[in-house]
């Protein structure tokens, strides 16, 4: 047993529960990227004895006879129940996917409130890409990244196989948070390297111009691409502390600004709800999805909401 997985090994032991429902805060401190998506992923395939379907854009076609070693995940129960006979669900492809996956490395995305208990929303994003990457490549779809600030951080061309899934890892594993964000310009530049329709996927705090990244988003949908905005905000960005002096610091400019955070408690919630509720009006404007994650959410709701969004649109 490797270091890294004895490591992971010992993280299940001590939570007793599977990684995709376990805090982000201790997954996050885990050190080998690629054995901790693998069982992120593979807890969370466990848990779906719901889904009606396999992946992300396939659809039923008809059973066949179980085979030893074949997935139970896709044993059709209700025929088990009618027959005490073992069958297999199959599933007809419709055309591969190809999917981009934009993750923002601007400065705001290394912010925590408290270290002890939420990890960064970058580390957040590191970790739910990685998982995103692995569910698509497992289905066979083409999966590629990048990363932004300003300008451009990171590329990887989308393509289907698991060797290539480990060097976007290898990107993910190295992105830092520095820099202001120009998601619009990352999305225009994405614009032009989709040739044919395809799954944009943006993991962002969204703190960003909106008009310039609106623009863009409603161009990529114009094109027909299918797009989900994650919205990855800390719980400390929810509220103000309740009461005292406080200094608001801004990670991208460097700019501090003190106040008295109980008078701008309910001013402050005002605005980032009117905010929250701007993208996602937004996103249902174009036809987009949209989700709020915060980082104490699990990995696996996450990849709930993205499979309930892309079984929606298949």
């Amino acid at each position: 047993m490797t270091e890294g997985t004895a490591t992971i090994t010992s993280a299940l032991e001590a939570s007793r529960q599977r990684l995709d429902l376990a805090s982000p805060r201790e997954i996050a401190g885990l050190s080998h990227l690629e054995l901790v998506a693998r069982h992120i992923v593979e807890g969370f395939l466990i848990g779906l004895h719901d889904s009606p379907k396999r992946g992300f854009s396939a659809e039923f076609a008809e059973d066949r006879p179980y085979n030893r070693g074949d997935d139970l995940r896709y044993l059709d129960w209700k025929a088990y129940a009618r027959t005490d006979r073992m069958f297999i669900k199959q599933y007809e492809e419709e055309t591969n996917l190809r999917a981009y996956l934009l993750v923002d490395v601007s400065g705001s995305m290394g912010w925590v409130s408290d270290p002890e208990r939420f990890p960064t929303k970058l580390a957040y994003a590191q970790l739910l890409a990685a998982s995103l990457s692995l569910l698509l490549v497992q289905q066979g779809d083409a999966t590629g990244l990048m990363a932004f600030d300003e300008v451009l951080r990171a590329h990887v061309a989308p393509r289907t196989t698991r060797r290539h899934w480990r060097r976007l890892l290898a990107k993910l594993t190295h992105l830092s948070a520095n820099g202001k964000t120009d998601a619009g310009s990352a999305l225009k530049e994405l614009t032009g390297r989709l040739q044919r329709r395809g799954l944009v996927v943006l993991i962002s705090d969204l703190l960003v111009d909106p008009d310039t990244t609106r623009m863009a988003l409603r161009y990529l949908r114009h094109r027909g691409h299918e797009v989900i905005l994650f919205h990855v905000m800390d719980p400390g960005e929810l509220e103000l502390p309740a009461e005292g002096e406080a200094i608001f610091f801004d990670p991208e400019t460097g700019e501090e600004l003190g106040a008295n955070s109980a008078a701008l408690r309910r001013q402050y919630r005002e605005a980032v709800q009117a905010a929250i509720d701007g993208w996602r009006k937004e996103a249902l404007r174009w036809r987009a999805d949209y989700a709020l994650l915060t980082t104490d959410t699990p990995l696996g709701l996450a990849l709930r909401q993205f499979l309930r969004r892309r079984s929606r649109s298949s």
